[in-house]
C-alpha cells in the first residue's frame, strides 16, 4: 500500500502539471509549490525555532485561526510557516499576519517531505481537519517532533477505517493528540486503537464569535438596505444563483434588498448574475456616486466582505450545498441570529446536521422548497425571529474549543 500511495503522487505531480497547462487556478498551485523550497531557504536559518500550520485551503484556515493567534503570542520569538494546499487558501492569505511565511504545500513525496521537514524543522506542527499527508507525518514521528490535528471530523467510509487504508491510518498515529468535533469521529478513532483524541468541538465556533467583538460596519450597505428587509446570499455558486435569481425576478410583496457573494469572482460568472436578473442590480466595484438605495440587489464582487455583511442579513442563503462543491461557512451568518437557508447536499457538514435539528437551519431541493421556506420567513417577523435566535444560541453552547486545545498545549 505504501508504494501504490507513493505511486499515487508521482502520478498526481505529473496530470496536475498537465492539466495546469489549461486551469489557471492549477497552474497557480504548481508555480506556488516549485517556490516553496527556495523561499524556506531563503528565509529560515538554521537554528530558528519554528511552528508549522497546514491547511488545506480557505475554509479550515477560518478553522485554525484562533488557535493560530493565541500560539502566535506563546511563541513571539519562534518564526511561523503557514502552508496551504490549495490556491484559494493560498493567494487569500498570503498575508496572513500572524505567519512569518506563507508557502504551498509540495506534494507529499518521501523526498519533499524529508526535505521541508529539513529546512523547518518545526517545535509544533498543526494540520487542520481533514489534511493527513503520510509520507509528511511519518517524517514528522520518525524524528520525534510534535504534531496535533485540530476540529478533525471523521467518516466511516474514509480509508483509515477500510481494510486498503493501513498507510493513511498509519499517518493518524503520527499525531499525539487528536481533536475531533464530535463523538462519532473518535469513536471512530478508537475502533482502530487510536487512544489520544479528545472531543473538543469545532474552532470555527470560536472563531465567527470573535466576528461579533469586531466593527461590522459598512456604510455603503446601510445605505443600500434602506432599513428594509434584506436577504444575504453568501458564497454562491451558478446551482445556488439559477434558484436565488428565479425567486428575485418573480417575488411580489414587501420590498426586500438582496446581497449576493458569488463565491467565485470571475468575470463571466458576475456578468451571468446581473445579466439574468430582472431587477435593478448595481456591483461592489461600480458602487461610487451611484444612490445605493434605489437597487434591489447589491453584488459583492470582491472579497473579504461576506462576514461583516452577514450583520446586515434578516435571512441568509449559505451556497454550496446546491451543487457538489460542499456547503460553505453556515456559522458565520449563524453568529448575528439569522435563519438560515442551505441547499441538499449537506451530507459532510456535520454542523449542518445540528443546525438543522436545533431548527435554526432549513435544506431546500429545489426553487419551489426555497420560495415556500423565503416567503415564510419574510411574512412571519416572529418565526424569522425565532428561528435566528436558534442559530445564535447554538453558536453559544458550541464554543470552548479553543480553551481546551490550548490548555493541552500549555501542559
Amino acid at each position: 500500500m505504501n508504494l501504490l500511495y507513493n505511486i499515487t503522487i508521482q502520478l498526481a505531480s505529473v496530470v496536475l502539471k498537465l492539466l495546469s497547462l489549461f486551469n489557471n487556478k492549477l497552474k497557480l498551485g504548481v508555480d506556488g509549490r516549485a517556490l516553496t523550497f527556495n523561499k524556506l531557504d531563503q528565509f529560515l536559518n538554521k537554528g530558528d525555532k519554528t511552528l508549522w500550520f497546514h491547511c488545506a485551503s480557505l475554509g479550515e484556515y477560518e478553522q485554525g485561526l484562533p488557535i493560530f493567534t493565541e500560539l502566535r503570542k506563546d511563541y513571539p520569538n519562534h518564526k511561523i510557516v503557514l502552508s496551504f494546499f490549495s490556491p484559494s487558501g493560498y493567494e487569500i492569505r498570503k498575508n496572513a499576519p500572524f505567519a512569518d511565511l506563507v508557502v504551498y504545500l509540495p506534494l507529499d513525496t518521501k523526498n519533499n517531505a524529508k526535505r521541508f521537514i529539513n529546512l523547518v524543522n518545526p517545535e509544533l506542527t498543526v494540520f487542520v481537519k481533514y489534511e493527513i499527508w503520510p509520507n509528511y507525518l511519518n517524517e514528522i514521528k520518525s524524528r520525534g517532533l510534535r504534531a496535533i490535528l485540530i476540529s478533525a471530523v471523521f467518516r466511516k467510509d474514509q480509508s483509515f477505517f477500510k481494510w486498503y487504508g493501513s498507510q493513511t491510518k498509519k499517518a493518524l498515529f503520527a499525531f499525539e493528540h487528536i481533536f475531533t468535533q464530535n463523538k462519532t469521529s473518535k469513536k471512530l478513532l478508537e475502533s482502530i486503537n487510536y487512544t489520544n483524541a479528545t472531543i473538543s468541538g469545532d474552532t470555527r465556533f470560536d472563531r465567527v464569535s470573535n466576528q461579533l467583538n469586531t466593527d461590522n460596519n459598512l456604510d455603503f450597505i446601510k445605505v443600500f438596505k434602506d432599513n428594509k428587509l434584506c436577504i444575504v446570499v453568501g458564497s454562491s455558486w451558478p446551482e445556488d444563483e439559477s434558484l436565488i435569481i428565479e425567486f428575485i425576478n418573480n417575488y411580489v410583496g414587501i420590498p426586500i434588498k438582496f446581497i449576493i457573494a458569488p463565491h467565485n469572482i470571475k468575470s463571466k460568472q458576475i456578468e451571468n448574475i446581473q445579466t439574468n436578473l430582472k431587477k435593478p442590480s448595481i456591483l461592489f466595484t461600480q458602487k461610487e456616486k451611484k444612490d445605493l438605495s434605489q437597487y434591489d440587489v447589491f453584488i459583492l464582487d470582491t472579497i473579504g466582505l461576506l462576514s461583516k455583511a452577514y450583520s446586515y442579513a434578516d435571512i441568509a442563503y449559505v451556497g454550496g450545498a446546491m451543487g457538489n462543491t460542499g456547503l460553505h461557512n453556515i456559522l458565520e451568518p449563524a453568529v448575528f441570529g439569522v435563519p438560515i437557508i442551505i441547499g441538499k447536499n449537506y451530507q459532510k457538514f456535520p454542523e449542518a446536521f445540528d443546525m438543522i435539528k436545533n431548527k435554526g437551519v432549513k435544506s431546500v431541493s429545489n426553487i419551489t422548497e426555497l420560495s415556500t421556506e423565503l416567503n415564510s420567513l419574510i411574512n412571519d417577523p416572529e418565526s424569522r425571529l425565532t428561528t435566528g435566535n436558534q442559530n445564535a444560541d447554538f453558536i453559544k453552547k458550541n464554543e470552548g474549543a479553543v480553551i481546551q486545545i490550548m490548555q493541552y498545549l500549555r501542559k
